[in-house]
C-alpha cells in the first residue's frame, strides 16, 4: 500500500475517533456542544469524507481530493481559532444566537442530533484535557491534517513518486 493511501485511511480513522471522543465527552462527561464545537465536528466529518472520496479517485485527479481535505482542515483551523479566542475573551459568547438556530436546522442535526445539535455555550470553561482545552486539541488535529493534506497536495511529481506513486 502506498503512502498516500495509508495517510488517507489513517486520517479517516483518526477523524472518526475524534468524533467518538466528542460523543464520549458529550454523553458521559456531560459537556454540551456549542455551535462552534458542532462546526468543528462538521469539519472533522468533511476531512474524513474528502479522504474517502480521494481514495476512490483515479491517481490523476487525487490532488482535487487532497485540496478538498486541505480546505476542510483550514476551515477547522479557523473555527477552532475563533473558539479559542471566545474562551480567552469570556465577555464574548456565541451563546444562543442565529448560528445555533441555523446549525440545528441542517439535515444532519435532524438525522444525528446527538452528534450535530448545538445546545451548549461557547464560553463554558470545561476542565482541560492533558492541560489543553478541547478547542486547542481540535486546533492541533486540524493543523496536523492540513499539513498532511498540504504535503500531498503540493508535492511535485518526483516527490510523489518517492512517497508511493500518488
Amino acid at each position: 500500500m502506498n503512502r498516500p493511501k495509508i495517510a488517507l485511511i489513517s486520517t479517516i480513522l483518526i477523524c472518526l475517533a475524534l468524533l467518538a471522543v466528542a460523543l464520549y465527552l458529550q454523553l458521559v462527561e456531560k459537556m454540551l456542544p456549542c455551535p462552534l464545537c458542532v462546526m468543528q465536528r462538521y469539519a472533522f466529518l468533511a476531512i474524513a469524507l474528502s479522504c474517502l472520496i480521494t481514495l476512490s479517485l483515479p491517481k490523476g485527479v487525487q490532488r482535487a481530493g487532497f485540496a478538498l481535505g486541505f480546505l476542510s482542515a483550514m476551515t477547522g483551523v479557523g473555527v477552532a481559532g475563533y473558539h479559542l479566542w471566545v474562551l480567552a475573551n469570556p465577555a464574548v459568547s456565541c451563546g444562543i444566537d442565529p448560528l445555533e438556530t441555523g446549525l440545528n436546522k441542517i439535515f444532519l442535526a435532524n438525522i444525528f442530533p446527538t452528534l450535530f445539535k448545538a445546545d451548549g455555550l461557547c464560553d463554558t470553561p470545561y476542565p482541560p484535557i492533558f492541560g489543553l482545552s478541547i478547542p486547542a486539541w481540535a486546533m492541533i488535529w486540524f493543523v496536523f491534517f492540513a499539513l498532511v493534506m498540504g504535503t500531498f497536495l503540493c508535492a511535485k511529481k518526483r516527490a510523489r513518486e518517492l512517497f508511493g506513486k500518488s
